[in-house]
């Protein structure tokens, strides 16, 4: 059979498995799903291509030309010379389109099949009739090299850069948040792979480079949802969401490979942010409110003590207490209306931070009941400023950050 015949006859299997000529435009104008299919299948009919078939056209030309080493390289580059240039063009294709950060994870596959047959295709590929061939392959795994190392930059810039109005009214864990952090986690599945990626550029310690990467990506995820949170016109809000994103990041990071890399350190600074933002919450949310529940400012202009004898002044006290009672009932009405339509995702998260303002806030209020609750108790209507007993405090608590109709939540 001639070199020709057998060439077509590869090309035609080629054409059969599904191999198909495509360029850069015909890449471009695809849609995302198309062509990441067409991506798996080229990682399919490249390890079809150089493990069986080029292989197999190896063996039948040897058998051949026997004994006559430049007419077994030049016959077995005439047959596969087309099939080859048909295949590579495709992940050339694919290393020059439009960079995008949903491609580094094919153009990782792509480089790293190509690193694989790298000793097939040299061992195949041998002499001066097969250069060209050899020299290709190793241009095209290069180029998806670099092609990765820019989509990876282009990640990082995008991550600080997002700009995305997407509010979470109810200050949960935003999108962009997940997204990064499953990309992330994604990128650790290609430890080994970036790791030779890095390689290819740099002869440091790739460790310490995936490390920098690494906290270069998180860095950029803070400082954007640092100018995210300023969107919201409660300062409150703010903190909960900061602390609702970086719990989940810290979380996210536990939970995965990510920790190694990151350190203990990393992780414990993280959670002692979080906590400053819970702490920063509780502060501008309810210290207002735990004023009306201290004696400070109580005491007549006299200079008698609230619950003195004297009827001026238990009178004047009186209309103190009730003005107190009634602030309280209105603050807290407010403040539970507004922050149960609030969000903590995590449930773990969401009982320590109710916990934490309830044992703030019910002591204070049981002190001052018990202190000034008989003073009203024994007027006229007492149920009208006295509206809640702690055990109503404690289960209007439970429903604070359920993020209850938070679609008509207005900040």
């Amino acid at each position: 059979m001639s070199r020709e015949t057998r060439a077509a006859v590869l090309e035609q299997s080629l054409r059969k498995l599904g191999v198909e000529k495509l360029g850069k435009e015909d890449v471009q104008r695809m849609q995302w799903e198309v062509l990441e299919a067409k991506i798996g299948n080229w990682i399919h009919f490249m390890r079809i291509s150089v493990k069986l078939l080029f292989a197999g056209e190896k063996k039948v030309c040897d058998q051949i030309f026997e004994g006559v080493d430049s007419l077994k390289e030049q016959c077995f580059a005439d047959v596969t010379a087309t099939s080859v240039a048909v295949l590579l063009s495709f992940g050339e294709a694919i290393a020059k389109s439009k960079r995008s950060p949903e491609k580094l994870f094919v153009l990782l596959d792509m480089y790293e099949l190509m690193r694989e047959l790298q000793p097939e295709m040299e061992t195949n590929f041998q002499g001066k009739y097969c250069m060209e061939m050899r020299e290709s392959a190793v241009v095209l795994t290069k180029r998806l090299a670099q092609t990765a190392q820019e989509t990876f930059g282009d990640f990082e810039e995008a991550v600080e850069k997002d700009a995305t109005k997407t509010a979470v009214l109810d200050g949960t864990v935003h999108p962009l948040t997940s997204y990064v952090i499953n990309y992330v986690k994604f990128l650790f599945d290609y430890q080994s792979t970036l790791k030779l990626l890095f390689q290819e550029f740099d002869e440091g310690d790739v460790d310490a480079r995936l490390t920098a990467v690494t906290t270069r990506i998180m860095q950029a995820l803070q400082s954007n949802l640092d100018g995210k949170s300023k969107q919201y016109k409660d300062p409150a809000l703010t903190q909960l969401f900061l602390m609702n994103n970086i719990h989940y990041i810290v979380r996210s990071v536990r939970r995965s490979e990510a920790k190694d890399l990151l350190g203990d350190d990393w992780v414990q600074i993280h959670r002692r942010i979080v906590q400053q933002h819970a702490n920063q919450y509780k502060r501008i949310s309810w210290s207002k409110i735990l004023q009306c529940l201290t004696v400070q400012g109580l005491s007549s202009s006299s200079g008698g003590q609230l619950g003195s004898d004297s009827s001026s002044n238990s009178g004047l006290s009186r209309a103190m207490v009730k003005e107190r009672f009634k602030t309280f009932n209105i603050q807290f009405e407010e403040l539970h209306q507004r922050q149960s339509q609030w969000s903590v995702p995590d449930s773990e998260l969401r009982e320590s931070l109710r916990l934490a303002v309830a044992e703030v806030l019910l002591p204070a209020f049981r002190s001052f009941i018990r202190r000034f609750g008989p003073m009203i108790e024994n007027g006229k209507n007492p149920q009208k400023y006295i509206r809640f007993s702690p055990e109503d405090l404690e289960r209007m608590l439970a429903e604070f950050f359920e993020g209850k109709t938070w679609s008509e939540q207005k900040r």
